[in-house]
């Protein structure tokens, strides 16, 4: 089990393996929030804590974003449904090692929604 956690440590997730890649993606949200996103099926992921993030949604609102409430960092999407079947976390809160040899992938998430690499 992997631990990955926000600045203050408010927000903790347990994470069943590192990952194989990550996403970064333009839309207009992601590259504000300036993360790379680590997505994994729902059951390979705990968040311990509740109540101690924030979630913010826009347009279709399908989507929460978590950050913490108190050091403000971003650490997860998660669906509004389950039929996306996944989460998205924040791969940037893991240790520097866990992402050493991982593939980033680019997704043109602000028009295409493909990737471009």
């Amino acid at each position: 089990m992997i631990e990955s956690s926000c600045h203050c440590g408010a927000v903790r997730l347990e994470i069943a393996y590192a990952p194989r890649e990550v996403t970064d993606c333009n839309c207009s949200i992601c590259r504000r929030y300036g993360v790379l996103w680590a997505y994994y099926p729902l059951a390979d992921v705990k968040v311990p804590a509740t109540g101690v993030s924030e979630i913010y949604m826009w347009g279709d609102q399908s989507i929460e974003f978590h950050r913490c409430r108190i050091c403000g960092c971003v650490s997860h999407w998660y669906p509004r449904d389950d039929t996306r079947g996944r989460m998205g976390i924040n791969a940037r809160l893991l240790a520097p090692e866990l992402l050493q040899d991982v593939r980033i992938r680019h997704l043109d998430g602000a028009v295409t929604e493909q990737y471009i690499d």
